[in-house]
């Protein structure tokens, strides 16, 4: 029985690097002329995953965010796995939002993509889902990296890492 090929599908961001353009961004803001007075607090759950921002109107709050996201591009963050909750008012006439980044692939995306890989119909190629990841296997390598290239071109919400190449 020959040995089959395989990959797992995943997603996530790294914590580390995302705490760090966390910190460059409070800096940049902390320093600049149109923030002087201005209530600006950036809070970072590390264990749930989400950041929160604080400031004083919806402005200052997209000033924030501009600020943050070219903070994490820099740090090569992938900012599709970042999803923007809606802006809420808080005491004072203040604005607050939440931005949850995306860890694991969800139920419903990875139905998808496994649906997406079995409509290909390549020859002997099976996805199945393990927890937050995809696995494929397949007999060849040349059908596993057709597989990926397909997957690559599709827009799923989130940014996959392709991983465990054997």
């Amino acid at each position: 029985m020959p040995k089959d090929e395989s990959f797992d599908i995943t997603t996530g961001c790294d914590l580390q690097e995302v705490d760090n353009a966390l910190n460059q961004a409070r800096k940049e803001i902390g320093g600049r002329y149109d923030f002087k007075g201005v209530l600006v607090e950036i809070e970072y759950e590390r264990g749930a995953g989400t950041i929160g921002i604080h400031t004083e109107d919806q402005f200052h709050l997209d000033s924030i965010w501009e600020a943050l996201l070219g903070r994490l591009v820099a740090r090569k963050v992938p900012v599709q796995n970042m999803k923007r909750g809606e802006p809420e008012q808080a005491a004072s006439g203040t604005v607050r939002q939440t931005v949850t980044l995306v860890q694991s692939i969800d139920s419903e995306t990875a139905k998808r993509i496994t649906t997406f890989i079995r409509d290909r119909k390549l020859k002997r190629v099976q996805s199945q889902i393990q927890g937050d990841a995809v696995r494929v296997t397949g007999p060849s390598r040349d059908d596993l990296q057709v597989v990926m290239a397909a997957l690559r071109e599709e827009d799923w919400g989130i940014e996959l890492n392709f991983g465990n190449y054997r």
